[in-house]
């Protein structure tokens, strides 16, 4: 495994040989803008199940993606309430992630056959750096052993993944804090699936302030 220890100076050349070995099937750890992550490109059927596997996690349970740009989004979902994508507007980047409806041709080991797709734009932190390097989504699973708790250092992803994983981006201590609020918009309502970094309350009343909004400009529009 190779560990890149990275600061200022030396954060764009560890970006680039993340994206390298993100393309080219690996799979690489680095820190959020909360936790460390697991990062793989989202329709690489094999570097998935290897996730999967040294992970430990159970089939049933889906993998979060994270993205550069609203409009990498496509690649995920093929539809969206538009209340979701406006509070996309006002919350990325950062720790808010949406449950959006996946496209059918998404991989099973994404969504693990929820028909769902959980996305975000992370806050700032090497992963956003990452992800707007990509021209693909790319999986933000916390760095750990499912069910226990998530890295919060270095230290902490290689008792872990010591020798599993093909790359670790040394970057210290992680923020820490609270993870990213998950959220689902049906119908132009907002369904709180858990409270995070984000709260449910300022999620809401920006909500509330969209829909008012559009209300006004629609009640002012010529017919």
């Amino acid at each position: 495994m190779i560990v890149l220890h990275t600061d200022d100076a030396a954060r764009q050349a560890a970006v680039t040989k993340a994206c390298d070995r993100i393309t080219a099937g690996g799979i690489i750890a680095f820190p959020t803008e909360t936790f460390y992550g697991i990062g793989a490109r989202y329709d690489d059927a094999d570097a998935l199940q290897r996730l999967y596997a040294i992970k430990h996690r159970p089939a049933d349970k889906a993998i979060p993606l994270i993205i550069g740009s609203r409009d990498l989004l496509p690649l995920v979902s093929c539809a969206a309430d538009p209340l979701a994508l406006l509070l996309a507007a006002r919350f990325w980047p950062g720790p808010l992630t949406l449950l959006l409806d996946a496209r059918h041709d998404l991989p099973a080991l994404i969504t693990a056959g929820t028909g769902k797709v959980a996305v975000r734009i992370p806050g700032p932190s090497f992963a956003l750096d990452l992800a707007r390097s990509l021209p693909f989504p790319i999986t933000a699973t916390s760095a750990n052993i499912s069910g226990s708790p998530p890295a919060a250092d270095p230290e902490d992803v290689l008792r872990h993944f010591d020798g599993v994983l093909d790359m670790l981006i040394d970057a210290g201590a992680a923020p820490g804090g609270r993870p990213s609020t998950i959220i689902e918009v049906v119908e132009g309502h907002v369904i709180l699936l858990r409270e995070g970094a984000v709260s449910y309350e300022s999620i809401v009343k920006t909500a509330e302030q969209i829909t008012a909004d559009q209300a006004v400009v629609k009640k002012v529009r010529p017919v």
